[in-house]
């Protein structure tokens, strides 16, 4: 994919508009590091993700609500296996590394949206 985007997604406010969310989603994303405790944000975040992902198909944004998704489910996945191991010192290890995990999927994706560009 180029940095380039096709008129499937109409004008250039409707870009504009996908890009906001998916702005609003790494914010939503990156709050819920300093408050893992309420996961209102993430559920918002990722039903913004699946309800926009079809108005960017084709587009260079597709890429970016299909990295939020992948980052939503992975992070659930380990954060359960984290949750059920925590008592054996591995699962406190899991959830340190899953935290570290999505600020690197938060940053690298926020940046590359800022300089629209497609993730790989």
């Amino acid at each position: 994919m180029t940095g380039e985007i096709p008129n499937n997604t109409g004008d250039q406010a409707g870009t504009n508009r996908l890009v906001t969310l998916a702005t609003v989603v790494y914010a939503l994303q990156a709050v819920n590091l300093l408050f893992p405790v309420i996961p209102v944000g993430l559920i918002v975040a990722v039903a913004i993700d699946y309800v926009k992902l079809p108005d960017a198909a084709g587009t260079w944004i597709e890429s970016h609500y299909r990295w939020q998704i992948r980052t939503f489910w992975t992070a659930l996945g380990l954060a359960v296996l984290g949750v059920a191991t925590y008592l054996i010192i591995i699962g406190y290890l899991i959830l340190l590394a899953t935290w570290a995990w999505v600020i690197y999927r938060v940053v690298k994706g926020w940046l590359y949206l800022s300089e629209r560009k497609p993730l790989d």
